[in-house]
C-alpha cells in the first residue's frame, strides 16, 4: 500500500484504501442511489447542450466549413481515449472527486490540489456560462430578448440566476431526484435533435459539402494573443479554414463534449461502481458522438457553409434559410432542455470535487457535512450562490475557452495516472481495465496536448494565472490543514 512520504512532502499520497474508508465517515457519507442508467443519463444530460444547437453552425461557418463533422470526430477520439482511462480509475477508486481523487492516489497532494483547483474553475465557469446561454434561449422563446434587467446601471441576468437557484435546490434535495429530472429533459432534447436530423435531410444537398475542407484564408480573429498557441509557435498566423482551421475547430468543438468526466464525480453515490461507472461513461460518450456527427453532416448539407458565417448562426439559421422558420422555436425548446441538464450536472460535479477536498482538509472540513438526504447541502448552497453571482453579473466573452483548457489538463493527468497506478498498485481490483496499456493512455495524453496547443495564447496565459493563484491558496491553507499531512506527522 502506498504510504505518505513525509509530513512536509509535496508528493505525499493518499492511499486508495484510505480514500475508500473515508466514504464511510459518519456525517460525511453520500447516499448510494445511482445505477448505470442514471450515470448514462447524467453523461448525455451534460454533454448534449449548447454545443449541438449553436457551436456546430458557428464553427462550420467561421472556422472549418463542412469539415466540422471531422473536427467532432477528432475531438471524440481524444475524449474516447480519455474515457477509457476515467472508466478504469472510477471503477478502481469509486470515491467522489474524480480526477482530484485519482491524482491524490498517484501523483501526490500538490498535484491533487492543482487538479482540484482546476476542476473548480472548469465546473463553475461552465455552469455560469451555460446558464447565461439558457437565459438567452428563454428570451427567444418568449420573443423578449435576453432575460436581463438593469439595476443601478448594472446588467443582471435574472434568467440565469433563476435556473441556478432551482437546480441548486434539486441537488440539495437528492441526487436521485436530480437524475429523474435529467431523464425528462434528456428525452426532450434528444427528441428535438432527432427531429432536426430527419427534417434536415429533406433539405440535404451533397453539393454543399464541397469543398469538404475549404482553402485556408486570412481571418479577422486569430491574430496576436487570440491565435492558437500552435499557430503562434509555428508562424501559421491568422489562418482559418484549411487544415489549421480544422485543427483549431477540433479544439473549439471539444467544448461540446465537456462533461462526460463529471460522471466519475458521482462514483461514491453509485450502487455498483465497478460495473456501472464504465458503462455510464463510455455509453454516454458513444451516444452523443453519433448524434453530433449526424447533426453536423445534415447541417452543412442543408446550406453552403458560407451562409453560416458570423457569431449569430445556429441550427435554426439553416432551417430559416430553407424557409422552415417554424423550426426556430422547436430548436429553442430543445436548447432550453439541453442547457438545463448541463448546468445541473456541472453544479453536481463542482460540489462533489469540493466535497472531496473538504473531507481531506484541503478546504475547511466543516463544509463536507452531509444532510439527512445524504447530500453535501452546505457545499451545494455555497456553489449555487457563487455560480449565481457569476452568471448574474459577469460577462464572460472568450472565457469559455478556459473551460476547455481546464478540462483537457484534467484529462491529461488522469491518462498519465492510469499508467502510474498500474505500476505502483498492480494488486488493486479493477472493475474495468484500459486495453493496450501504456499505448492507449499515451495516445490519450498526446490527443489532449494536441487540442490544448490549438487553444489561444490568451487562454494559456489566463490558465497560468489561475494555477498560480491556486498555489498561493494551497500553501496558505491546504498544506497546513491536510489530514494526510497530519497523519504523516503522527507516524513520524
Amino acid at each position: 500500500m502506498t504510504t505518505p512520504i513525509s509530513r512536509n512532502s509535496l508528493f505525499r499520497t493518499k492511499s486508495v484504501e484510505q480514500s475508500i474508508r473515508d466514504t464511510d465517515e459518519p456525517g460525511k457519507k453520500l447516499r448510494k442511489d445511482l445505477t448505470a442508467w442514471d450515470l448514462a443519463i447524467f453523461g448525455v444530460a451534460v454533454v448534449i447542450g449548447a454545443g449541438i444547437f449553436t457551436l456546430t453552425a458557428r464553427t462550420a461557418g467561421n472556422v472549418a466549413g463542412p469539415a466540422v463533422s471531422l473536427a467532432f470526430v477528432f475531438a471524440a477520439i481524444a475524449c474516447g481515449l480519455t474515457a477509457l482511462c476515467y472508466a478504469e480509475f472510477a471503477s478502481t477508486v469509486p470515491v467522489a472527486g474524480s480526477a482530484y481523487t485519482f491524482s491524490y492516489a498517484t501523483f501526490g497532494e500538490l498535484a491533487a490540489w492543482i487538479i482540484g483547483w482546476d476542476l473548480l474553475l472548469e465546473f463553475a465557469l461552465a455552469a455560469a456560462v451555460v446558464s447565461k446561454g439558457w437565459s438567452q434561449y428563454l428570451g427567444q422563446v418568449f420573443d423578449r430578448g435576453a432575460a436581463v434587467v438593469e439595476i443601478g446601471g448594472v446588467s443582471f441576468d435574472w434568467g440565469a440566476v433563476l435556473l441556478i437557484a432551482v437546480l441548486t435546490t434539486l441537488l440539495a434535495l437528492g441526487t436521485k431526484l436530480s437524475s429523474r429530472v435529467s431523464m425528462i429533459a434528456v428525452a426532450i432534447k434528444v427528441g428535438v435533435i432527432l427531429l432536426v436530423i430527419v427534417v434536415g435531410l429533406s433539405f440535404f444537398d451533397s453539393a454543399n459539402l464541397t469543398p469538404f475542407i475549404p482553402e485556408s484564408v486570412p481571418g479577422e480573429d486569430g491574430q496576436g494573443l487570440t491565435q492558437s498557441l500552435f499557430s503562434w509557435a509555428t508562424g501559421a498566423g491568422n489562418s482559418t479554414f484549411g487544415w489549421y482551421g480544422l485543427l483549431a475547430a477540433a479544439s473549439l468543438v471539444f467544448f461540446a463534449f465537456i462533461g462526460f468526466d463529471v460522471v466519475a464525480t458521482a462514483a461514491e453515490e453509485t450502487k455498483n461502481p465497478q460495473r456501472d461507472l464504465p458503462r455510464g461513461i463510455l455509453g454516454s460518450l458513444i451516444v452523443v458522438t453519433i448524434l453530433y456527427v449526424a447533426v453536423t453532416i445534415v447541417l452543412t448539407g442543408m446550406v453552403p457553409y458560407t451562409d453560416l458565417a458570423g457569431d449569430d448562426a445556429t441550427l435554426a439559421t439553416a432551417f430559416a434559410l430553407n424557409g422552415a422558420n417554424w423550426a426556430k422555436n422547436i430548436i429553442s425548446i430543445g436548447a432550453l432542455a439541453g442547457l438545463t441538464t448541463v448546468v445541473m450536472v456541472m453544479l453536481l460535479g463542482q460540489t462533489r470535487v469540493l466535497f472531496a477536498m473538504s473531507r481531506d482538509g484541503l478546504v475547511p472540513r466543516g463544509l463536507a457535512r452531509t444532510g439527512d438526504r445524504g447530500t453535501p447541502v452546505r457545499i451545494t448552497v455555497i456553489v449555487g450562490v457563487v455560480c449565481a453571482i457569476l452568471a448574474g453579473f459577469v460577462e464572460f466573452g472568450t472565457l469559455e475557452e478556459m473551460v476547455n483548457i481546464g478540462t483537457l489538463f484534467a484529462f491529461l493527468l488522469v491518462s498519465i495516472g492510469v499508467v502510474v497506478l498500474r505500476r505502483t498498485r498492480p494488486d488493486l481490483p479493477r472493475g474495468f481495465k484500459v486495453p493496450l496499456v501504456p499505448y492507449v493512455p499515451i495516445l490519450a495524453v498526446l490527443s489532449c496536448l494536441w487540442l490544448m496547443v490549438n487553444l489561444s495564447v490568451e487562454t494559456w496565459l489566463r490558465f497560468v494565472v489561475w494555477m498560480l493563484l491556486g498555489l498561493v491558496m494551497y500553501f496558505a491553507y491546504g498544506r497546513r490543514h491536510s489530514l494526510v499531512g497530519r497523519s504523516a506527522s503522527e507516524q513520524e
